[in-house]
């Protein structure tokens, strides 16, 4: 039997069996998000965890002049959630958002909690989880301290490899923050701009 990218995830953190896995296929939902649509959005409790099947999504914000912000990026074989709204109930400072088309697997919160009670494991599993996502989210923001914009840039190329070409510029330069010229400049300096992606 083929392992899915889900169960190949999972097996990662505990060695679910067939039976466990197929229950924790089952309580997710197939949805496919278009460029731009929003997975969770400020404003609103997340009440959704989404594990990414093929796409991306970005983690983003509005400053007070209304200007776009982009924290970062969620790839494939990821899960995606508003921890902190998902976790404390409380409305969403932050958009998830599609930047490709985006191919999830989605647990409703009832449906995650039913697998608290169902999988004796799932609680430690889950704690595992989340403490990864957290860990993740805190080393790809770290990779935005460097005050050179072409640094930041190379760290990431080094921080998610093969995305560059994926991401719309307008994306890519709000998160490492620069303006979409000079991100131009920058790649075709280091030779890294064979072709532009779309820009948004």
């Amino acid at each position: 039997m083929t392992t899915s990218p889900l169960d190949h995830f999972l097996l990662q953190f505990y060695p679910f069996t067939s039976q466990q896995l197929q229950l924790i296929r089952s309580q997710a939902v197939e949805r496919t998000y278009p460029p731009g649509a929003y997975f969770s959005e400020a404003g609103r409790v997340a009440r959704e965890i989404g594990f990414i099947v093929t796409g991306i999504f970005r983690v983003c914000y509005f400053d007070r002049e209304g200007a776009e912000h982009t924290k970062y990026f969620v790839e494939e074989n990821r899960f995606v959630v508003d921890l902190q709204s998902y976790q404390f109930q409380q409305p969403a400072t932050e958009y998830v958002q599609a930047v490709t088309e985006t191919h999830v697997l989605v647990f409703p919160a009832s449906a995650w909690q039913e697998l608290s009670l169902t999988i004796v494991a799932w609680p430690q599993v889950e704690q595992k989880l989340f403490t990864r996502a957290l860990l993740e989210k805190m080393n790809r923001r770290s990779a935005l301290v460097s005050p050179n914009g072409t640094t930041r840039y190379e760290q990431f190329l080094t921080t998610f490899p093969g995305l560059a070409n994926r991401i719309p510029l307008a994306h890519l330069a709000s998160y490492i923050g620069v303006t979409p010229q000079s991100l131009s400049r920058i790649r075709r300096h280091l030779g890294t701009l064979p072709s532009e992606p779309a820009a948004d």
